[in-house]
C-alpha cells in the first residue's frame, strides 16, 4: 500500500453513514488517512475549510469500507500461492470492489505447506495488506468437509497449532474447527488463550458438542448451513444452538448460491443484524470468466458464476465480491430506508470486524479513512482507503 497522504479533503453526498447515523445530506473530511470530521447538511463554509479541498459526489450513499473476514483469493490469485503477485490481485480485487480490510482464508493442507503458507501471508498481514489469517481447516470433520482435500483433514494436535501459531508470526486471526474432533475443545481453549478467534464450522457437531465448543470459547459459526449438520426437529444441531447464543457472530454467504435470500432474511430476524457477519468465501475465479481453477489442491469447474468441484457437485466456494452481499442486504434501493442501510453496514463491515477482535472502521472521528461511494443503485463507484484513492483495487493519491 502507498506511503503517501494528501492535504485535508471534505466530500459531500446525499447521504453519509458514519457511526451509527445517517446524515441526510452529509459531508465527511478526511485527514492522514483518518477521519477527522463528519456532519449533515451541506459542506461546511469556506472560512471553516480554508485549505481544505472539497468534492461534491453529488446523489450517492457514503458507506464504510466492506470488511470479508473468509476469503480464499480473487482476480486469479489465491492466497495459498507462493507467488506474492497472486496475493496481490486477490486484495487489489476484492479493493476495488469496495472491501478496504480482509482476512485471508487458508483450506485445509499438510503440515508442512500450511506452516509456509501461514509464515508468506504473515508479511501481507504485517504490511497491513491483510487484516490476519483464517485458517479454515484441517481440524475439520470429513463427514462435512465440502471443498477440502479429504487426505489433508486430521484431528487438532497442541504441537502443530503452537508451531502454526509460530510461524504466522502472531498474525493469524481465526481458526475454523469441528468441535466433535478429539482434542477440539482443548484446541479452542488454546486458540482462545493465543488471542486467536475460534469458529465452529465444517461439522457434523450434535447441539449439546457445539454448545460445549461456545462454553471452550468459540465465539463464530462459519459460514452458516454450509457444510454443517442440518437442522432437524430432535436434533437441532450446530446451527440452532450458534444461532442462539448472544456471544456468537454467523458468517453467511448471502450470494445467493450457498444460501437462500429468505435464509439471510430470516437469520437477521433471528439472531440480529449486529451478530450476522456477511462473508463472500471467494476463490480465485472472483472476478474472472467461467472456466478450470484450483482450490488449494483441488480442481474446480466455474460455469455460470458458481465454482464446484471438478467431476461433482459440491460448491467449492465463491465468486462474488462483498459489494454483492452489501446489496442482498440492503434490498431494493428504491426501497431502502435508513435502517435497513444501517443494518447493511453492520453486516459487511462493523460486525465482521468485532467478530475478528478488531476496533471500529465505522466513519467516526479518528477512525481509518476507509470508505465506498455508491451509486443510487448501490454499486460501487470510488473507494478511499486509508485516506487514498482506489483505483482498479491499486491505490493513487488522492488530489
Amino acid at each position: 500500500m502507498s506511503s503517501h497522504r494528501s492535504g485535508p479533503l471534505t466530500m459531500t453526498a446525499a447521504a453519509v453513514v458514519a457511526g451509527r447515523a445517517v446524515h441526510r445530506p452529509g459531508w465527511i473530511t478526511v485527514e492522514d488517512g483518518l477521519v477527522v470530521a463528519v456532519g449533515t447538511g451541506g459542506a461546511p463554509s469556506r472560512e471553516a475549510t480554508a485549505g481544505v479541498s472539497i468534492i461534491d459526489f453529488g446523489d450517492v450513499v457514503v458507506v464504510p469500507g466492506f470488511v470479508d473476514m473468509h476469503v480464499h483469493g480473487g482476480g486469479g490469485g489465491a492466497f495459498t500461492s507462493a507467488d506474492p503477485t497472486e496475493v496481490e490481485r486477490a486484495v487489489t480485487t476484492h479493493r476495488s470492489h469496495g472491501t478496504t480490510a480482509m482476512c485471508a482464508s487458508l483450506v485445509s493442507a499438510q503440515p508442512e505447506p500450511l506452516a509456509e503458507q501461514v509464515a508468506r501471508l504473515a508479511s501481507f498481514v504485517e504490511l497491513g495488506d491483510l487484516l490476519g489469517i483464517h485458517l479454515e481447516g484441517p481440524w475439520l470433520a470429513p463427514k462435512r468437509l465440502g471443498a477440502h482435500d479429504p487426505s489433508s483433514l486430521r484431528a487438532p494436535d497442541p504441537h502443530e497449532i503452537r508451531r502454526l501459531l509460530d510461524a504466522a508470526r502472531g498474525t493469524i486471526r481465526m481458526v475454523t474447527i469441528a468441535p466433535e474432533l478429539p482434542g477440539a475443545l482443548d484446541a479452542i481453549a488454546l486458540l482462545r488463550e493465543h488471542g486467536v478467534v475460534a469458529a465452529v464450522g465444517h461439522t457434523d457437531a450434535t447441539y449439546d458438542q457445539t454448545r460445549e465448543a461456545i462454553r471452550a470459547g468459540a465465539t463464530v459459526g462459519t459460514h452458516l448451513f454450509n457444510a454443517m449438520r442440518p437442522i432437524k426437529h430432535r436434533e437441532p444441531g450446530p446451527v440452532v444452538a450458534l444461532m442462539e447464543d448472544p456471544n456468537v457472530v454467523v458468517e453467511l454467504i448471502a450470494d445467493g448460491v450457498h444460501v437462500h435470500q429468505a435464509m439471510l432474511d430470516q437469520v437477521r430476524h433471528w439472531v440480529g443484524p449486529e451478530r450476522v457477519a456477511l462473508v463472500t468465501d471467494a476463490m480465485a475465479a472472483t472476478g474472472m470468466p467461467d472456466g478450470l481453477y484450483q482450490l488449494g489442491t483441488l480442481d474446480v469447474t466455474v460455469a455460470d458464476g458458481v465454482a464446484r468441484l471438478t467431476g461433482g457437485n459440491t460448491i467449492a466456494g465463491g465468486t462474488c465480491t462483498t459489494d454483492v452481499l452489501f446489496r442482498a442486504a440492503a434490498g431494493h434501493p428504491q426501497q431502502l430506508d435508513d435502517l435497513r442501510l444501517l443494518e447493511a453496514v453492520q453486516m459487511t463491515s462493523a460486525v465482521p470486524l468485532r467478530a475478528l477482535g478488531l476496533g471500529h472502521q465505522d466513519l467516526s472521528v479518528g477512525t481509518p479513512a476507509d470508505l465506498v461511494v455508491l451509486s443510487p443503485d448501490l454499486q460501487v463507484t470510488t473507494v478511499l482507503s486509508q485516506g487514498e484513492w482506489v483505483n482498479d483495487g491499486r491505490v493513487t493519491r488522492a488530489p
